[in-house]
């Protein structure tokens, strides 16, 4: 796990947000991640997620579920994804 490859896929706007959500919700579908993006897009953004470690996507049927790889991130970046969900809260 790169550093600078968890950075940058963190630097997105929505991918901060697909992070965030996860966090919270711990699994979800990409559906339920969307937020109305087009399918292509949302795709790209969890490539990027699954590159850098951050996420993990596993098949259910038709139905593809997300979930954050606390465990690893943690271990390799102690406390950022606590303060980058709550840094993502914030306003500007």
């Amino acid at each position: 796990m790169e550093l600078a490859k968890v950075l940058q896929a963190l630097s997105d706007p929505v991918r901060l947000g697909i992070v965030a959500q996860l966090y919270r919700e711990g699994e979800a579908s990409c559906s339920a991640l969307d937020a109305g993006r087009p399918k292509s897009t949302m795709s790209h953004h969890f490539r990027v997620l699954r590159e850098a470690g951050l996420v993990h996507t596993r098949i259910e049927g038709v139905t593809h579920m997300n979930s954050l790889c606390l465990e690893r991130v943690r271990a390799a970046f102690p406390g950022l994804i606590e303060a980058v969900v709550a840094a993502s809260g914030r306003p500007g």
